[in-house]
């Protein structure tokens, strides 16, 4: 069983800056992979940024170049450093962790508001 916990949403200017953190506990090493997704009103959920255990990572080219994951192993903390913000990345942000036997968990959602 994994819990995660994210903070560090909330309202910001476009061209603003945000940091998510998402903290992990129970079963941390049997995590392959974590990721954070977005889900705006009346969208689906999408993947913004993926992090392996060997600490390979991924972007869709919407946030490429300005959004940053990263991880703290210490800390059992990923992070979502989010810059030159855009209304449109309005949305409530889930932190998600790949189990290696393929479950999936999910963090509450953290509500990150860009207003023009």
């Amino acid at each position: 069983q994994l819990h995660l916990v994210e903070s560090g949403g909330g309202l910001v200017q476009a061209g603003g800056s945000l940091r998510l953190s998402c903290a992990a506990s129970g079963s941390i090493f049997s995590i392959n992979a974590m990721g954070w997704y977005r889900q705006a009103p009346g969208k689906q959920r999408e993947l913004v940024a993926r992090i392996t255990r060997g600490a390979s990572t991924y972007y869709p080219i919407s946030v490429e170049g300005r959004f940053t994951i990263s991880r703290v192993n210490a800390k059992n903390t990923v992070y979502l450093q989010m810059s030159s913000l855009k209304p449109e990345d309005t949305a409530v942000y889930y932190c998600n962790a790949e189990h290696v036997a393929g479950d999936l968990y999910w963090g509450q959602g953290t509500q990150v508001t860009v207003s023009s």
